[in-house]
């Protein structure tokens, strides 16, 4: 379980970056059964640090509140900047806190710092689509991977621009604290617990908002009747545009199909069941609109590498298992 979080901030960090660890980590959610984490924001030298949006910050804590943290974060900011050089202290620091097992998170270009470090030779990770080129140019013996979100590689975490952050945020806390709370934590945050595809979709052409969207009723509505059967027909009809544009228009706002995004929103439910619950995996099965055992065991399996009978035994372990 996560119960110590660190940010380390350097001058020209990205505020939103910050931000995101902070909401995710940084806020008492505990009368929703949410954990309270033991947050820090801190700096090599503690005191004033420079924001890459105009304006300081004040760190109050040093490195020395990274040594028992279960977490240590590092949001973007301008170490991309091949001529920027991150303090050696802050280095062995990182180093340390991988060789004792603790997690080790990059948000955006917090990449270039843990690539620093020697955190990401001979591990998959990622970083902006803008600079996954020049991370693999300045790091050879690091293993880009350019179109992910985000990427885990053996306690590591290295996630893409800006949102991509809440991603990676979320999939840890998916992984320490379980389901329930992540998906409590995106519910809070009006963000989706998981998102499918990738950032080469935001190359080309980047997407609007979710304010902006005219899908965003219509997934809500989804989300709520994943037990269903919900056709693509169904769900155009509700979003008032023919079956085509409305794939067309899926796609383009989501990044992946509607037949893809319903299968991973089920899948969400059903490890929250599997973790939350005593029911059987038949019964998972129909609460999370798979019908079947069988057709559940399927696509949990694709989709997360496991069976959810071994899946519920790993994470509660006194669940039934029929």
């Amino acid at each position: 379980m996560l119960r110590n979080v660190v940010v380390i901030v350097q001058d020209g960090v990205a505020p939103f970056e910050l931000g995101v660890l902070c909401e995710v980590f940084g806020i008492d959610r505990s009368e929703e059964g949410c954990p309270v984490y033991d947050f820090a924001v801190c700096a090599a030298t503690p005191g004033r640090v420079r924001a890459k949006a105009g304006y300081d910050l004040y760190a109050e804590h040093g490195l020395d509140r990274v040594a028992d943290a279960d977490l240590i974060a590092i949001p973007a900011g301008v170490e991309h900047d091949e001529q920027v050089a991150s303090d050696p202290v802050l280095l062995d620091t990182l180093r340390a806190a991988e060789a004792r097992g603790a997690w080790i998170m990059s948000v955006c270009t917090g990449a270039f710092t843990l690539a620093r470090a020697g955190l990401l030779d001979g591990r998959r990770c990622t970083s902006h689509w803008k600079y996954t080129d020049r991370l693999a140019r300045l790091f050879p013996r690091a293993i880009v991977e350019p179109d992910v979100l985000y990427v885990e590689d053996r306690r590591v975490i290295t996630s893409a621009g800006t949102a991509a952050g809440i991603d990676a945020c979320l999939h840890l806390v998916r992984l320490e604290d379980g389901s329930r709370v992540a998906n409590a934590i995106a519910r809070r945050m009006v963000v989706p617990p998981h998102r499918e595809g990738g950032q080469a979709q935001y190359i080309a052409r980047p997407l609007p908002g979710p304010t902006a969207s005219p899908l965003q009723a219509t997934l809500a509505w989804m989300t709520e009747r994943l037990a269903r059967d919900l056709t693509v027909e169904r769900m155009a009809e509700h979003a008032l545009m023919s079956p085509r544009t409305f794939a067309r228009r899926f796609q383009q706002e989501t990044g992946t199909t509607p037949y893809d995004w319903l299968i991973a929103q089920r899948v969400l439910l059903a490890q929250e069941l599997l973790e939350e619950t005593a029911l059987s995996i038949d019964a998972v099965a129909e609460r999370s609109g798979f019908g079947s055992a069988a057709t559940l065991r399927h696509h949990f399996l694709r989709r997360r590498g496991t069976t959810p009978q071994n899946y519920r035994r790993t994470f509660c372990p006194g669940s039934a298992t029929a």
